[in-house]
C-alpha cells in the first residue's frame, strides 16, 4: 500500500506521540508545507511546518485533522475545532480513553473519525497502530486514512472497541515495559559481575537481535526459546526460572491488566 498524503493536516497538539508520526511522514515524503499544527506554544516544530498558537477561522479544503493533544483537552479542543469540521473533514484521534461515541457527540458534523493508538517506534517506521471506526466511516475515507497509517509500521483494524484498551495496554504500552526488560537485563548482568556498561551494550544488542530474528522467523517465539535451550545447559537453567509457576507470564498479565483497566478507569472519567 503506497501512502495516501492528504490535501492539508492540521495537527491539534504535536507531544512525543503525535511528533513522532508527523516526523515519519514528513521523511517518507509529506510535503511540511500541507501541514499545520496548533501548539499554544509556538514552538516550532519542523522546517516548512506552520505553527500557529491559535485555530484559524476556517479549515483548508481537503483537510485531515490529527488530535494529538492530551485527552483532558478534549472538551475545550472540540468546543472551538467541532465549528471548522464538516462531513468531509476526516479526524484521527490519539486520545487515549476517548471512545467513538464520545468523539461522534463532540464532533456531530463530522462523518469520518477514526481512533488511532500508535505506539512510539512509529517514528522509525516499525510501530504498531490499532485503529477503529464505526459503519458511519466512509469506506474511501477508511481507505485513505489506513494508507496514511501505512508508513508508521504495522496497522491493525479492531473490530470491537471493547478490546481497543486491552490493544493499548499491549502496544501502546509495551515499548515501555520492553524498555523495562532491557534495563532490568543489563543491570542482571552487572549483578553477576559485568562491567555496567558492558552490560547495557550487549542487553540492548542482545534484545535487538533477537526481536528481529523472531520477526523474521517460521517458527513462533516459544518454538525459537527451545530451539536456543539444550537439555542441561545455561539456557535451559535460565528459562526454568522464568517458567516455574508461569511467573514472568504471570507477570506481564498482571502487567497488561493494570494498564488496560487504567485506560478503562480514563474512559469511564471522560
Amino acid at each position: 500500500m503506497t501512502a495516501i498524503w492528504p490535501d492539508h493536516l492540521f495537527l491539534v497538539g504535536c507531544g512525543n506521540m503525535a511528533g513522532q508520526m508527523l516526523s515519519r511522514w514528513l521523511a517518507c515524503g509529506l510535503d511540511p508545507a500541507r501541514v499545520t499544527v496548533l501548539r499554544p506554544s509556538g514552538r516550532a516544530v519542523a522546517d516548512g511546518v506552520t505553527v500557529v498558537t491559535a485555530y484559524p477561522a476556517a479549515l483548508p479544503a481537503g483537510t485531515t485533522i490529527l488530535l494529538g493533544m492530551k485527552p483532558y483537552q478534549i472538551a475545550d479542543v472540540a468546543a472551538a475545532l467541532a465549528p471548522l469540521c464538516h462531513a468531509a473533514t476526516p479526524i484521527v484521534s490519539i486520545l487515549a480513553g476517548t471512545t467513538l461515541a464520545d468523539l461522534r457527540t463532540r464532533f456531530p458534523g463530522a462523518r469520518d473519525i477514526v481512533r488511532a493508538m500508535p505506539n512510539l517506534p512509529v517514528g522509525l517506521g516499525e510501530g504498531v497502530v490499532a485503529l477503529f471506526t464505526d459503519v458511519a466511516t466512509d469506506r474511501q475515507a477508511k481507505a485513505d486514512l489506513a494508507a496514511l497509517i501505512q508508513p508508521l509500521g504495522l496497522a491493525e483494524w479492531i473490530a470491537d472497541e471493547a478490546l481497543f484498551n486491552r490493544v493499548t495496554a499491549l502496544s501502546g504500552c509495551g515499548p515501555a515495559f520492553l524498555f523495562r526488560f532491557i534495563d532490568a537485563l543489563a543491570r542482571a548482568g552487572e549483578a553477576i559481575g559485568i562491567p555496567a556498561p558492558q552490560a547495557a551494550r550487549m542487553a540492548l544488542a542482545t534484545v535487538q537481535g533477537a526481536a528481529n530474528m523472531a520477526a523474521g522467523a517460521a517458527a513462533s517465539p516459544a518454538a525459537l526459546a527451545d530451539q536456543v535451550a539444550s537439555p542441561g545447559g545455561m539456557t535451559r537453567e535460565g528459562l526454568n526460572v522464568l517458567d516455574a509457576d508461569d511467573r514472568l507470564l504471570a507477570l506481564l498479565t498482571d502487567t497488561l491488566a493494570a494498564a488496560r483497566d487504567r485506560g478503562e478507569a480514563m474512559a469511564r472519567g471522560a
